[in-house]
């Protein structure tokens, strides 16, 4: 069985003194130009799907506020929009940029994600995640969010109202159905109004009547993916996407990781989060980085450093733990990016272990997942 692997493409890598190595690209991050590349070796390595980073504030070494340093990345582009930029120049791979659903609209989220579906044929997802940070939330001065992300009680909240907004999207998806666009030029007629549906969705976050303006994509829904590490995510993560990335940092660990999120969902695609450095000088790489950094990197992921080989081992151990895919975070790119496309894919293909070419058109064919059916259309 083909191993579902994927990378979490940022800025210049996954260290933040990474934009310092020799080989990467510090004028271009900004530039449509940079990310085509990224995204096209991502692509010619077959790998299932490439996930954009974004938040809603300029990244930060400190946890939910904003810092001073100069010395590393700061700015990125829309996630969605940058996706919506590399889909017409890919073919086969599958785009999940982030959208974050504590200070945005799910109408708005939707009807973008459901038009990168549509631009690429069929290889949207997304990535949804929640901003407990109250310098996000300054941003926008419509709420205020305790220091810390406050009380539990507060958290919890913002997993509510997440899974709310993602409910909201797949039923905005769902609310074309499939052949609502008739497009007859003899009887005048270019839609089924019979076709669209209200949502009507009350919740105590959003009221949503619908439909989307968008007509039903080539996936029906695209794929929703979310991060998690604890049991409240997890329960988010079960209730409302179709794959799930988790950071073990052990394959026992990730065999309890497994077990949980199996009492909350059969279905649920579990992907681990590894943040890796690769090749045979990869342990003085990092620490070179470290030492440009001022401080040893720490990570929420597990941080491999070593050869592609080590790497194939590790992921294979893991998935006997019941991890379906990866998705590799490179330290450094484009080199911990070619390794992982060109030297990893290899030493996994000659286990057996990879595809040689893609087999499917879609990322959920991709994925093995099925095509959802319009909630609306079986209930008319």
């Amino acid at each position: 069985m083909t191993l579902h692997l994927a990378v979490a493409l940022d800025g210049a890598g996954w260290h933040p003194a990474a934009w310092r190595e020799a080989n990467a690209a510090p004028r271009a991050l900004l530039s449509a130009r940079y990310w085509a590349g990224l995204v096209a070796e991502a692509e010619r390595g077959l790998l299932d799907f490439v996930t954009i980073e974004d938040t809603l504030g300029l990244q930060s070494s400190l946890r939910g506020a904003p810092d001073d340093r100069a010395d590393q990345v700061r700015g990125r582009f829309d996630a969605v929009l940058l996706a919506a930029r590399l889909a017409p120049i890919t073919r086969w791979i599958g785009l999940v940029p982030t959208a974050t659903t504590t200070h945005t609209e799910p109408f708005h989220v939707a009807i973008g994600i459901a038009t990168l579906d549509h631009i690429s044929g069929g290889r949207a997802g997304w990535r949804a995640r929640v901003s407990p940070s109250p310098s996000e939330a300054r941003l926008f001065g419509r709420r205020q969010i305790p220091p810390g992300g406050g009380a539990d009680s507060h958290v919890r909240d913002l997993f509510t109202e997440a899974s709310d907004a993602v409910e909201v999207a797949r039923r905005l998806w769902d609310s074309w159905e499939d052949d609502a666009e008739i497009r007859d030029e003899a009887t005048g007629r270019f839609i089924d109004r019979d076709k669209l549906h209200y949502i009507d969705f009350e919740g105590p976050f959003f009221s949503v009547k619908g439909p989307s303006i968008t007509p039903r994509s080539p996936q029906g829904q695209p794929v929703v993916t979310a991060l998690a590490h604890a049991r409240l995510p997890y329960e988010f993560a079960a209730a409302g996407a179709d794959v799930v990335y988790v950071t073990p940092h052990s394959a026992e660990q990730a065999r309890d990781i497994v077990t949980e999120i199996r009492g909350l969902s059969g279905e649920l695609m579990i992907f681990a989060d590894l943040v890796v450095f690769l090749g045979d000088d990869a342990a003085g790489r990092k620490a070179r980085l470290d030492e440009l950094d001022g401080a040893e990197l720490i990570s929420d992921a597990a941080i491999f450093t070593g050869h592609v080989r080590e790497l194939a081992e590790l992921l294979l151990e893991w998935r006997r733990a019941g991890i379906q895919g990866f998705r590799l975070r490179p330290g450094a790119v484009p080199y911990d990016l070619w390794q992982i496309t060109s030297g990893l894919t290899a030493e996994l293909r000659r286990r057996g272990e990879f595809r040689s070419r893609y087999e499917a058109g879609t990322l959920r064919e991709l994925l093995g997942l099925p095509r959802p059916v319009s909630r609306y259309a079986e209930a008319r």
